[in-house]
């Protein structure tokens, strides 16, 4: 009879996404490798919208949109991922409410490498060839009032080093080594003492035993940047010693030589690795072994545009450090 309902429905279920089964394969090998992982070493991503990430990080399809408003709670779950870098924070203030949503998807003790923002870590402003002096450079209120008051008032349990990244001077500004130094050391010595900093270069002409005890002083760590225009990280760390500070980080972005719009195009859309690089892989293992030996802690964020798929870098990355450490052990 034409249009009467069948007692059983014949209609076949909807076929499984292969990306949950291989998400799954993932936390299975992910599991493993950070049960052989020293304690102290905590790996993550600079950004985390990124929807090629499906099957990585993620079980579904989701916009890039989506996935900053509320991938972090399933970004959390990867077995490895246990900080994250917020490179929103150096563009514009987080509004509170969003930083508020972030804490509510995070497990108790996950802490995000937040990055001060441009305003404060910039001497100038604006589109190249456009710039303008920044009457805010090195400006300890301005850090305080956009980001290390919001952070205090409903993020601090997830609020782990501020990274200050200070970018390449413009040439008409372009200051003296040591005229930065004093400047900075007066910078660091003004930060409020609640938060925990590291300093990350884009010069490496500021990379000095001047810059170095600076730092010391102030106990503020260093960022060991691979990055266009700086040596790479172990030579980085043959100038300022990893283990001179409570904490290391290490923040692998692009490999010396390249640029990020170049690196992005070919990338896309960060779901594998495109050219991987075992000198720099070499060296961030020699920087972390190092300062783990002496009881310090490393944060290691990781770029799509270092090798072109962060979560697979990291997973390299943990599961090369695990079999080392446990080789040495």
């Amino acid at each position: 009879m034409t249009g009467q309902l069948t007692l059983f429905d014949t209609t076949p279920p909807p076929e499984p996404d292969p990306a949950e089964g291989r998400l799954r394969r993932v936390h299975d090998e992910a599991r493993d490798i950070a049960a052989r992982l020293p304690a102290g070493v905590f790996f993550g991503t600079s950004s985390w919208s990124f929807p090629g990430w499906k099957g990585l990080v993620y079980s579904s399809t989701r916009t890039q949109a989506a996935l900053a408003r509320e991938g972090l709670r399933e970004y959390a779950q990867h077995p490895l991922l246990t900080t994250v870098g917020v490179d929103r924070s150096y563009y514009a203030p987080i509004p509170v409410d969003d930083l508020r949503e972030y804490a509510s998807q995070l497990p108790p003790g996950f802490r995000c490498c937040l990055k001060a923002p441009a305003a404060v870590t910039a001497m100038a402003l604006g589109a190249p060839g456009s710039q303008v002096p920044n009457p805010d450079f090195l400006s300890v209120d301005r850090l305080v009032a956009d980001l290390l008051e919001p952070c205090a008032a409903v993020f601090h349990e997830h609020s782990g080093p501020i990274i200050l990244e200070f970018p390449p001077f413009p040439r008409q500004q372009r200051l003296a080594p040591a005229e930065f130094h004093a400047r900075l050391d007066r910078f660091l010595g003004a930060l409020p003492r609640a938060f925990e900093y590291a300093v990350e270069l884009r010069d490496a002409s500021l990379l000095t035993p001047a810059y170095r005890a600076i730092l010391a002083s102030h106990g503020v760590a260093h960022t060991y940047n691979y990055w266009s225009a700086m040596p790479m990280p172990a030579a980085q760390a043959a100038v300022v010693p990893p283990e001179a500070s409570d904490f290391a980080i290490v923040r692998l972005l692009l490999r010396p030589g390249t640029w990020y719009e170049g690196q992005r195009d070919r990338f896309k859309p960060f779901d594998r690795l495109v050219e991987p690089d075992e000198a720099m892989r070499a060296d961030v293992e020699a920087v972390t072994r190092r300062a783990l030996s002496r009881g310090r802690r490393v944060f290691i964020l990781v770029n799509n545009k270092a090798e072109g798929s962060s979560p697979l870098t990291v997973m390299a990355l943990a599961r090369s450090l695990a079999g080392t450490m446990r080789r040495a052990t």
